[in-house]
């Protein structure tokens, strides 16, 4: 199976695992009066939106290169990691408002109907059916190497901590009485907060890759020890670096002895390609700029 379809495998698991559960959370929500559960649902349909965002634009981002896309469609995979941040983000603030409301209402004399049953158990089940997912998706993400996966990946465990948080909640306003009820509301906002954060991280991510932040510094120095060990070869320098989606991009200069000939220099800047294309993937782009010693 390619790597787009396994992606897509993947991704449909977790999708039908969210539908499921958003049809069960708002109903466990409702039919047992519990605003933390109803919150729990809302994160649940951002995770199923966000499956479809994967699919999407991860089958774009498997398209060959082009004219107009001559560094391939990698940077689709980027693009649709930022969006699940950005659903997650709006998700988690539109939570974390709700219960805010909420709480605001009951230290003002209202009254919170306590949660029921019901929705402590769609608790338990949210838990324990969205860490399995959390797991798998992630197993597959490394595998693959896909930016798009692990951050839905993260979405799952994100829902999965937010149950936690839900059933924590649920929990105390059931079995400690109606001067606790108000901890449903609040676990609502701690799960929120916890869903911004999240988002906050994919979001830095993502626009980082977007605007091309170059690789972390040990890859970079890496790179100019593979280079630098070359016989024949010194001085890499100017080195420039980025992500292209799932794989990197890398550009540099070296210099070699003036006196050698043409095809010499191309043999020696061809070894350096497949050397870094053996490291980092034979979907790596490398460019070398040959520079003479006697110049």
């Amino acid at each position: 199976m390619n790597r787009i379809k396994e992606i897509n495998r993947v991704t449909l698991i977790g999708g039908a695992v969210n539908v499921l559960l958003v049809v069960f959370k708002f109903m466990a929500g409702i039919m047992g009066h519990s605003a933390a559960m109803i919150a729990d649902a809302v994160h649940s349909l951002s995770d199923f939106i966000t499956d479809i965002v994967v699919l999407v634009f991860v089958s774009i981002s498997g398209k060959p290169q082009d004219k107009n896309h001559e560094y391939g469609h990698g940077k689709f995979e980027t693009l649709a990691m930022t969006t699940v941040g950005l659903v997650l983000l709006l998700a988690g603030i539109g939570i974390i408002c709700s219960g805010v409301v909420k709480i605001d209402d009951f230290l003002d004399g209202g009254v919170l109907e306590a949660p029921g049953m019901l929705a402590l158990w769609a608790a338990v089940v949210s838990v324990l059916l969205k860490e399995a997912v959390y797991r798998y998706s992630m197993y597959k993400a490394r595998k693959l190497q896909s930016q798009a996966l692990e951050a839905n990946a993260w979405h799952h465990r994100s829902d999965a901590l937010s149950s936690m948080g839900t059933l924590i909640g649920i929990g105390g306003a059931i079995f400690l009485g109606d001067k606790w009820v108000i901890l449903d509301p609040i676990a609502s906002v701690i799960v929120g907060a916890f869903i911004v954060k999240v988002a906050v991280d994919l979001l830095k991510d993502g626009i980082g890759d977007l605007t091309d932040k170059a690789l972390p510094d040990f890859v970079e120095k890496e790179i100019l020890q593979i280079v630098s060990e070359v016989e024949g070869v010194s001085n890499p320098h100017n080195l420039k670096t980025r992500r292209v989606g799932n794989h990197y991009a890398i550009e540099l200069h070296i210099k070699m002895d003036g006196n050698i000939t043409l095809k010499e220099a191309h043999d020696k800047a061809t070894e350096i390609e497949n050397l870094l294309r053996s490291k980092y993937g034979k979907e790596t782009h490398v460019g070398v700029h040959v520079e003479p010693f006697n110049e």
